[in-house]
């Protein structure tokens, strides 16, 4: 904060400190502290960089700063500093300006890059529409487990509008919000993130537990829509299972079209193959024998394509299944067993492991906690540890209510059975 102390009268951290007693601390920080404080006679002054932060502190802390100036009898007047007169920051010997780290886009294919499956069917089409700036919703939430294809989603999204877009990861945004207030270039930080058409950020989840972040990212959010811009999130789970947020974001968050994406399915990871170079008869192999996301999918085609650079020979089957022995499935473990579940009813691991009580995962968690039970020697402790770490009281209560409603549904035995045999 730079304090100019014209009316050596009056305490003038005196002043401050009480405005900071009347404001949360997330907005004192992100608002008040960054600006030039003058006492003029008895006016106090509190200049602002740009007249939208002017604008906002009035409407938002006008009357708060009102009734504090007149404790100290004192008037206020909050003002926009005159262009390049700003003044600078005491430890420092010039103006400083906010510069983000540039990201560039990795895809350049657009949307044929991405291969997707029914699952995702949905989802792809929310985001050609983004792309196209003809969709009639303006915020875009996309969730689903790490692989999921949610940044190259994001990719192709940038790689086909035409419109400004600023880009960053919620992990950028939480380091360049930091860098601003330590470099006091707050003001600049907001300017940058609100310039623009479009606004997408990757892996919401970052912010969690970061108050003042989070304060600043809700505003961030709202003053966005409030001017009809297009907004596109990614997370790895629907805004109502976020945590370390609270209830006003995950309503903000779930008030766009929210759609999920699961990870890639066995015809999803050999198309991933056979484009990245590996033999179709490898693929089909390969595409059976693992069961991870894209990122380890991504790996072994990097892995393949440098044996061959390397040694100078095709990769076949016998070759791969030495190459890739640790990523092989060779005997099945219940974490493996239930991600094959998920991945066949459609839910992500991640889900399955948080605290959501929606009736499609409650359903889905239960289902899970019987096949385990049928089709391995596990205790019912295992099984709760390997489903999310529920408790035996969880598992005792899940195979209860399993069995009631088998007597009943067919449907439901029949899904039984297919878990089981996913396990066996």
């Amino acid at each position: 904060m730079q304090v100019t102390a014209i009316n050596k009268s009056i305490n003038i951290e005196s002043v401050m400190g009480a405005i900071a007693a009347k404001i949360d601390s997330a907005g004192f920080t992100a608002w008040i502290a960054p600006l030039s404080v003058e006492l003029c006679g008895s006016c106090l002054n509190l200049v602002a960089q740009n007249q939208f932060t002017a604008d906002y502190i009035k409407r938002e802390y006008g009357n708060i700063l009102k009734n504090v100036a007149a404790d100290f009898l004192l008037d206020l007047n909050v003002s926009v500093c005159a262009k390049n007169t700003f003044v600078k920051s005491a430890n420092d010997n010039v103006v400083c300006e906010f510069k983000p780290i540039k990201q560039e886009v990795k895809n350049k294919n657009g949307f044929a890059s991405f291969i997707s499956n029914d699952e995702n069917m949905f989802a792809v089409a929310a985001c050609k529409k983004i792309a196209m700036g003809d969709a009639s919703f303006s915020q875009l939430f996309i969730y689903g487990p790490a692989g999921s294809g949610k940044s190259l989603l994001l990719d192709c999204i940038c790689d086909t509008t035409d419109k400004n877009v600023v880009r960053m990861s919620g992990g950028q945004f939480v380091a360049d919000f930091a860098r601003a207030l330590r470099d006091k270039t707050i003001f600049s930080f907001k300017d940058f993130c609100r310039n623009c058409d479009m606004f997408i950020m990757d892996d919401v989840c970052a912010l969690a537990g970061k108050r003042a972040t989070s304060e600043e990212f809700l505003q961030l959010m709202m003053d966005l829509r409030a001017n009809g811009k297009t907004i596109v999130l990614t997370a790895n789970c629907a805004p109502s299972a976020l945590n370390g947020f609270d209830r006003r974001i995950q309503s903000l968050l779930a008030s766009g079209l929210v759609v999920d994406v699961v990870a890639p399915n066995a015809y999803v990871r050999r198309s991933m193959l056979v484009r990245g170079g590996v033999d179709a008869g490898v693929a089909d192999e390969l595409s059976k024998q693992i069961s991870g996301d894209g990122h380890m999918v991504n790996g072994i085609i990097n892995k393949i394509k440098t044996y061959t650079e390397l040694m100078g020979e095709r990769v076949n089957m016998e070759v791969a299944s030495k190459l890739l022995g640790d990523v092989l499935n060779k005997a099945k473990t219940p974490l493996s067993m239930v991600k094959a579940m998920c991945e066949k009813m459609s839910v992500s691991f991640d889900e399955i492991c948080g605290n959501a009580r929606t009736r499609r995962l409650v359903r889905a968690r239960q289902i899970m906690m019987a096949a385990l039970k049928c089709a391995t020697n596990l205790s019912l402790s295992e099984i709760g540890n390997v489903c999310g770490g529920r408790d035996h009281a969880t598992v005792v209560y899940a195979l209860s209510q399993i069995e009631k409603q088998k007597t009943t549904d067919l449907i439901l035995n029949a899904e039984i059975e297919d878990m089981i045999k996913l396990c066996k």
